[in-house]
C-alpha cells in the first residue's frame, strides 16, 4: 500500500488538474480525471497502462477490460478502443502512468533474456491485461520520481526504464511482450495489415490487399485479424473512420455530409446509420452533444 501511495502522490505532483501531460521521461505520459467520463474512441498505439487510482474501461470490439491499480493494460499494436474512466473523483482523481512502447528496446531485452512462448500465443488478443506485482510497481515509481530531480533524467531513465521493461517481460504475464517483439508470427503480420489499413483507411480495400500485405490467404488472414483485433477487418476500418469523421466534426466544424465524404463515405445516409450505431447519436447531434459538453 505504502508504494502505490508513492506512486500515486508521484503522479498527482506532475499532473496538475484533468487533462494528458508529456513528460520530459521517453515514452512516459501521465492522465488525470476528476470524474467519470462517457465512452470515447482513442487509438491505443502498442503501450502499458499503469492505473495508480481510480478504474478505467476499454472495450474493444465486444471485449471489455477494466484496469485499475491491481492490474495494467497492455495494447501490443495499434487498436480504436472505446474507453472510458468509471470511477473518479475530485477527492480521488483517477491516475495513469502511460508507457509507449519502444520496439527496439524490447527486443533487445527478450533476446537477452528468452522464454518460451506457447503456441497458443500467436492468437492471442492485442490488448490484454496483467496483474500488478510489487516488484513492477516499485520500478515504476522509480522511473516516474525522476520528474523530481530532472537533472538524473538523461543519465538514470534510461537505466529506470531497462529495469521496468525487464520486469513486464519476466513477470507472470511476459509472454505478451516477447510476442510482441518478434517478427515471425502471426501477430506481427497482423500488425502489418493494422498499419496499412490505418494508412488507407478511407479507401474501399478488399479483404485480399489486407490479406496480400499480412501474406496470408483470405481465410487465415480474416480468422487471424479478428483473433487479434476482435472485430473483422472491415468493422475495424470503420471504427478509424468514424473516429475520425468524429474528430473533424467536433475539432475542424465539418458538417456531417462533408466529415462523413472525408473519411470514405459516399452514402450520407450510410454513414449516418453506422455512425449512430458506434456512437449512439446521430453525426451531428454527437458532435454538438461534444462542442458543448454539460
Amino acid at each position: 500500500m505504502t508504494a502505490l501511495l508513492t506512486f500515486r502522490d508521484a503522479i498527482a505532483r506532475h499532473a496538475h488538474g484533468d487533462g494528458t501531460f508529456a513528460t520530459a521521461l521517453p515514452g512516459v505520459t501521465l492522465i488525470r480525471c476528476a470524474s467519470p467520463t462517457l465512452p470515447m474512441p482513442v487509438i491505443y498505439e502498442p503501450t502499458v497502462c499503469f492505473v495508480a487510482q481510480g478504474r478505467k474501461r476499454a472495450a474493444l470490439g465486444e471485449r471489455v477490460f477494466h484496469y485499475d491499480p491491481a492490474s495494467y493494460l497492455v495494447a501490443t499494436v495499434g487498436l480504436p478502443v472505446m474507453g472510458a474512466v468509471v470511477e473518479a473523483s475530485e477527492a480521488a482523481p483517477y491516475l495513469c502512468m502511460q508507457l509507449d512502447l519502444d520496439p527496439a528496446l524490447l527486443g533487445e531485452l527478450t533476446l537477452q533474456h528468452p522464454r518460451p512462448l506457447p503456441a497458443a500465443m500467436d492468437d492471442s488478443a492485442g490488448l490484454t491485461l496483467g496483474a500488478m506485482t510489487s516488484p513492477l510497481l516499485e520500478a515504476a515509481t522509480r522511473l516516474l520520481k525522476l520528474l523530481d530531480t530532472p537533472q538524473d533524467i538523461a543519465p538514470l531513465a534510461p537505466l529506470a526504464l531497462r529495469e521496468l521493461l525487464y520486469r513486464l517481460i519476466s513477470s507472470e504475464h511476459g509472454e505478451v511482450f516477447h510476442l510482441m517483439a518478434r517478427t515471425d508470427t502471426r501477430q506481427a503480420q497482423i500488425a502489418r495489415a493494422i498499419l496499412w489499413l490505418r494508412a488507407n483507411y478511407r479507401d474501399a480495400s478488399r479483404i485480399e490487399m489486407l490479406a496480400e500485405v499480412a501474406g496470408m490467404s483470405r481465410s487465415s488472414f480474416h480468422a487471424h485479424f479478428k483473433a487479434v483485433t476482435a472485430m473483422s477487418p472491415l468493422d475495424f476500418r470503420g471504427q478509424l473512420r468514424m473516429q475520425e469523421a468524429r474528430r473533424l466534426m467536433v475539432g475542424e466544424g465539418l458538417d456531417a455530409a462533408t466529415a462523413g465524404h472525408r473519411v470514405g463515405y459516399d452514402s450520407p445516409s450510410q454513414f449516418s446509420r453506422e455512425y449512430a450505431r458506434l456512437f449512439g447519436l446521430p453525426p451531428a447531434r454527437d458532435a454538438q452533444r461534444l462542442r458543448q459538453p454539460d
